[in-house]
């Protein structure tokens, strides 16, 4: 551990917000960017000043993790094409008579939290500049949220739809696609 309590107390921040990898290679730099400093100008203080100012403050370095995250950048993917998906799935219902299928009103309602809760989740994760680790769990539960509405909208295409229209030919792939493209994605968030 380093050598001054501001670079302990910068640390300690840092171990709350980031993986264990990354505090590893944090606090061997800070540490040697400390002694640097110390063996520099011979005042604790100051150096364990400049070594913070050198690397950034606790909320500099989990906003540049935050940027860099795997996940964020999901999230960003997944809000930009959002819009696109809606499209699709909107006209291909509209065009199959979504309205007449025996979908109970209360299943309806629950999609629609389901789906508005996801895309608050998911700006959430794009927007966060601190909280790395809650991040990662809100994006890996926002994802596993989506492959269930996109799972349940197949199904019920499958299951409901009386005739193929022509927009299915864009919407059920585009759903395959973003299943199989989260599902791709995950084991790697849920391993860091």
């Amino acid at each position: 551990m380093a050598g001054h309590d501001l670079i302990t107390a910068q640390l300690d921040v840092l171990a709350a917000r980031l993986p264990v990898q990354a505090m590893e290679e944090l606090a061997d730099g800070l540490e040697e960017a400390y002694e640097l400093h110390l063996d520099a100008c011979g005042d604790p203080e100051q150096a364990a000043r400049a070594a913070i100012a050198e690397f950034g403050d606790a909320d500099m370095v989990t906003a540049a993790f935050l940027r860099e995250s795997p996940w964020r950048r999901t999230a960003i993917v997944l809000l930009l094409t959002g819009p696109l998906m809606a499209i699709a799935w909107a006209v291909t219902l509209l065009t199959a008579g979504a309205w007449t299928w025996p979908l109970p009103l209360p299943a309806k309602i629950l999609y629609g939290a389901a789906l508005v809760t996801i895309v608050c989740a998911l700006v959430a994760v794009a927007r966060e500049k601190r909280a790395y680790r809650r991040t990662r769990l809100t994006m890996i539960g926002s994802a596993l949220g989506l492959i269930i509405l996109d799972v349940l909208m197949l199904t019920v295409i499958a299951v409901m739809a009386p005739i193929l229209v022509w927009p299915m030919a864009v919407a059920v792939p585009a759903s395959a696609i973003r299943i199989l493209a989260i599902a791709r994605r995950l084991p790697a968030a849920i391993a860091s």
